[in-house]
């Protein structure tokens, strides 16, 4: 049998729409309560599982952010080796007549001795040279190393330096090649 709506019933029984004037409301008024407040809110196991899921997703954050400082790193570095690379490749042809002179292997310092910086108008090779070994250990580190070779008409600089965030034994190269 078809239960009449509220206000229907509530008419049938000599009470007012809304109002609960007999038994039989009052009880489906107290029913309907109590179905509401067994189902509203979260169980335990949701809040858990809740944790778990916010605990996964902040430590893959985490991870990202660990990520993101080592790329940063390395950019920071190979840009440097690019920096430093074609700027000897710049002084070398600009000294086009004594680019043999700049053929070889170069080792990155640091000590307070190699590290002053050449000024007045006499700056040669070799205290050039010195200068920027020494800034080659400051942005690469003191196993920073480069080479320059020549082939007939064609200077190459190779820049080498440990990138131990992605390798402990390998060393990273970055090579810069130019005519003269």
């Amino acid at each position: 049998m078809r239960r009449p709506a509220p206000a229907a019933h509530a008419a049938a029984v000599g009470g007012r729409a809304g109002t609960c004037g007999t038994g039989e409301l009052q009880v489906t008024a107290r029913h309907l309560g109590a179905r509401r407040a067994r189902q509203g809110g979260f169980t335990m196991i949701e809040v858990l599982i809740a944790i778990v899921v916010m605990s996964i997703g902040l430590l893959g954050f985490a991870l990202l952010q660990t990520m993101n400082v080592r790329f940063v790193q390395s950019a920071n570095f190979r840009t440097q080796a690019t920096n430093l690379s074609y700027e000897l490749l710049d002084q070398i042809r600009i000294n086009r007549l004594n680019a043999g002179t700049y053929v070889g292997t170069y080792t990155a310092t640091t000590k307070a001795a190699d590290c002053v910086s050449p000024t007045g108008a006499d700056i040669t090779k070799d205290t050039y040279m010195t200068d920027w070994r020494c800034r080659l250990g400051k942005a690469l580190g003191d196993e920073a190393s480069a080479s320059v070779t020549r082939d007939g008409d064609a200077i190459t600089v190779n820049v080498s330096w440990g990138d131990e965030r992605w390798l402990d034994t390998a060393d990273t190269t970055f090579s810069a090649r130019t005519r003269l």
